[in-house]
């Protein structure tokens, strides 16, 4: 019976190292809306509340109806990449150009910095390119 447990898991285990789709070659897109000052920062702006009642009743009552983030230097020039045209990888590559060994470890960071911004929902993630035509 162990046997068979342990073939079942290790099956379900090797399914799921197929199935996960590699950060690095994913098309990451911008979800929310956002603004670039004039020294090149980034401010994204995000809706305060989600909750349907929070927001028919206390949203209107507020000055600011959304959060704003404010991105740092290395996370407004990442930001400005995201296109839904553009892989992580490549991503990554630029920003090594650019900004030498100042960014490493790269591929650790960037990766941190895409997953938080997937997870909130600033940013879509996609297996293919998006059309061009956008």
């Amino acid at each position: 019976m162990k046997k068979r447990n342990k073939l079942m898991s290790q099956k379900k285990k090797e399914l799921q190292e197929e199935q996960a789709p590699n950060l690095l070659e994913m098309y990451p897109a911008p979800a929310i809306r956002w603004e670039q000052a004039e020294d090149g920062l980034i401010t994204l702006f995000t809706p305060r509340f989600s909750n349907k009642w929070m927001v028919k009743h206390v949203l209107p009552r507020m000055k600011n109806q959304d959060l704003q983030i404010h991105l740092d230097e290395f996370g407004s020039w990442v930001w400005q990449q995201i296109n839904g045209r553009t892989t992580v990888f490549q991503i990554a590559k630029n920003l090594r150009e650019k900004f030498g060994d100042k960014v490493e470890p790269i591929y650790d960071r960037l990766g941190l910095f895409i997953n938080h911004l997937a997870r909130r929902q600033f940013i879509s993630l996609a297996a293919k390119e998006k059309d061009r035509a956008e």
